[in-house]
């Protein structure tokens, strides 16, 4: 009994998240209340506050769920030892692209996190406490140390500085593309996009 109690428990807390998607992207994550959220999934306001204190931490169990598979991947890599570091990296840009473009439900949850997410006070705070940001910001520096140890890149290299290139780069290209994704098809350019940017960081890398 307890184990159908548990997986009940589940699968309400995926129906809220489901839901949530659907609701932010109708009405953006400001205009959106716990109250929406828990109506469109057919349930009380008692359920969705079982779970979730705040819309801050629904929007922020969301994006969990959307990064897992990118964090998943990001983990695998760097608990081991990186023998092509660039190549990893390369690996790692595809994965994300790949789960922006090729899930119709991370596409969505993308497009909010980008497009329908206002700029509040509450939204900004919680941008700037997701610990998780921060931890994978850390572990792809680690790739970048990995592979100047390599000597794929320079001893002098800015790590943090090429760290934030990569990451803008692939936050602006998923954040312009998802403005109208019939403009080009990102999957089929991707490979080619993300050849670019790595070779110029690694024929001109930042120095410090």
């Amino acid at each position: 009994m307890a184990r159908k109690t548990k997986e009940d428990t589940q699968q309400t807390y995926e129906a809220l998240l489901n839901a949530a998607e659907l609701v932010f992207c109708e009405k953006g994550v400001a205009n959106t209340t716990l109250n929406d959220v828990a109506c469109a999934a057919g349930m009380t306001r008692g359920a969705i506050y079982w779970h979730f204190k705040d819309k801050k931490e629904l929007f922020h169990a969301l994006c969990d769920r959307a990064f897992l598979p990118i964090e998943i991947l990001l983990n695998e890599i760097t608990s081991n030892t990186i023998d092509d570091p660039i190549a990893a990296l390369r690996q790692l840009n595809l994965h994300f692209i790949a789960q922006v473009t090729a899930n119709t439900r991370q596409t969505k949850v993308f497009d909010i996190i980008f497009h329908r997410c206002e700029k509040t006070a509450e939204m900004q705070s919680f941008i700037q406490e997701r610990e998780s940001r921060n931890e994978c910001m850390d572990k792809i520096g680690d790739i970048f140390r990995a592979a100047v140890a390599k000597g794929e890149l320079p001893l002098d290299t800015n790590i943090p500085i090429a760290v934030q290139i990569n990451h803008a780069f692939l936050i602006g290209l998923v954040h312009e593309w998802l403005i109208d994704p019939t403009a080009y098809d990102l999957a089929a350019h991707a490979e080619t996009m993300i050849d670019a940017v790595l070779f110029g960081l690694i024929n001109r890398p930042p120095r410090k």
